[in-house]
């Protein structure tokens, strides 16, 4: 059978049909088959991902089927992603290095970082912006590269990821952007954004101890968010006013727990973006608005038994400045 395997298109068309046979899940970058196949059969045979697609036709050595059908095999039996596999993603335009010691890069917000975050900006000016929750530097690393105006801070609390996070910091040649350790905010004291924009963990608990095995190879410390998900969200939304400028703006991807919040927060005024592929649990929210609701949404994320250093109470008057 494998003789039969001659060229570049032969190996993704084969590799496409074992995976769907093997019931493999994707969406760790790419969400079907095919384009996993492609990916991994280009990574072995040392192609561009952008190979023209003349080159489909293209014939293949022994040696080079052997590399090619060897991830297959990987990828069947060991259940790993394609993107740990071949040690890259794509996102946002960008190339990144990709390991275990961060969540494989896939947010919708890539698409937000591309548009310049209009209409939601408005046209106000960004100074300063903020990647919370950066794990692989993703986010933070492609606003610096679409904006070379913008001073990024990207934070997390995970060493492991912000040394990834700077390997992609070098790998892009970025001189905008700096990496902090933080547990959210608490590391962040006396900083002050004109926008912060976070794809924290909102994974419910009973979803990750579901998830397929793909997922058993990501830290679990950037999915499992509580038992509706929500347990970093809130705390972001009761923090993040001290760190925002007057008008400032917070983006923030809640996927599956999107009703979840809105249940629990119906006087908060969230703003879901419509991507191109529809809704995807990702919200913009005004600085004002959050000071407006922050009793509510500080009761709610203290219930949580969060013990991060919590920001003095603020003022009543939801004009007033928090700092």
């Amino acid at each position: 059978m494998s003789q039969e395997l001659q060229t570049i298109i032969d190996l993704i068309r084969y590799g496409a049909s074992r995976f769907n046979a093997a019931g493999l899940t994707f969406g760790h970058s790419y969400d079907n088959a095919l384009d996993e196949a492609t990916q991994l059969t280009l990574h072995a045979l040392h192609l561009p991902h952008d190979l023209p697609p003349a080159y489909g036709q293209a014939r293949i050595t022994e040696a080079e089927k052997e590399d090619v059908l060897a991830l297959f095999l990987r990828r069947i039996e060991e259940r790993i992603p394609a993107a740990y596999l071949c040690g890259e993603a794509w996102f946002a335009g960008l190339s990144f290095k990709s390991d275990a010691r961060a969540l494989v890069p896939r947010s919708p917000i890539a698409e937000l970082i591309e548009s310049g975050f209009e209409p939601w900006l408005g046209g106000r000016e960004v100074r300063r912006a903020l990647d919370l929750c950066t794990g692989s530097g993703c986010i933070a690393i492609a606003m610096a590269h679409h904006n070379p105006e913008w001073h990024v801070d990207g934070a997390d609390v995970s060493d492991m990821a912000l040394q990834l996070a700077r390997e992609n910091e070098k790998r892009l040649h970025v001189g905008n952007v700096r990496f902090v350790q933080s547990d959210l905010f608490a590391g962040l004291q006396g900083e002050h954004y004109d926008l912060i924009v976070s794809n924290p963990p909102y994974v419910t608990n009973d979803e990750t101890d579901a998830l397929p095995r793909e997922y058993s190879y990501e830290p679990e410390l950037g999915l499992r968010a509580g038992d509706d998900g929500l347990d970093i969200v809130l705390r972001i939304l009761r923090d993040a006013p001290l760190h925002l400028t007057d008008d400032g703006l917070l983006v923030c991807e809640v996927g599956e727990a999107e009703q979840a919040l809105v249940r629990l927060l119906p006087e908060l005024p969230l703003m879901w973006v419509e991507f191109k592929v529809g809704q995807m649990g990702v919200f913009v929210v005004e600085r004002h608005d959050l000071v407006a609701q922050h009793a509510r949404i500080r009761q709610l994320a203290d219930l949580r038994g969060s013990v991060a250093a919590k920001p003095a109470r603020v003022d009543q008057d939801p004009s007033a400045s928090l700092f």
